[in-house]
């Protein structure tokens, strides 16, 4: 089976195409940030706070667009804390919806299968009238936490491919 990597963390240093966003873009407190672990992966960590109607931190990375078309799942390596996170992914940056898929990460390594037509399409934490994901490119994966609690988080990963 073939696949289409959208990225490697541990594979190269430039990471400049990954950009953290709080819910501070709408008055929230959250914190997050990115790091690199001993073995080259990213560690996307942080707090969620509900102060201020928060209560969500992301890390996303844009690209030129991928045409994914024969291409059903995606498969993230990562591990994580035991909560859950979304996985979420764009086909166009100006979309205002985003298709999402939450998963719960185990507190080990894991390899987390996402059915790309089982991703919804939400717009700020509310589930569109829509048909799930069935576009033909990507230009935006992200990955958020928003379990409407506050709370320290720990998302290690690897990589990100299609399959």
């Amino acid at each position: 089976m073939s696949s289409l990597l959208i990225f490697n963390f541990n594979s190269t240093n430039d990471w400049s195409g990954w950009e953290v966003e709080n819910d501070v873009v709408m008055g929230g407190n959250s914190s997050s940030k990115l790091e690199r672990s001993t073995e080259g992966n990213a560690v996307f960590k942080g707090y969620v706070s509900l102060e201020n109607n928060g209560g969500f931190a992301s890390l996303q990375y844009h690209f030129a667009s991928k045409n994914i078309r024969n291409y059903k799942k995606a498969h993230i390596l990562l591990k994580g804390d035991g909560k859950n996170y979304q996985f979420r992914i764009k086909a166009n940056l100006k979309d205002r919806a985003s298709y999402v898929y939450t998963f719960k990460t185990t507190g080990d390594w894991q390899t987390v299968e996402i059915p790309l037509k089982e991703m919804v399409p939400t717009f700020r934490g509310r589930k569109l009238d829509l048909p799930n994901f069935s576009a033909d490119e990507i230009q935006e994966v992200r990955f958020l936490i928003g379990n409407n609690r506050a709370e320290n988080f720990r998302l290690e990963i690897d990589k990100i491919e299609l399959k």
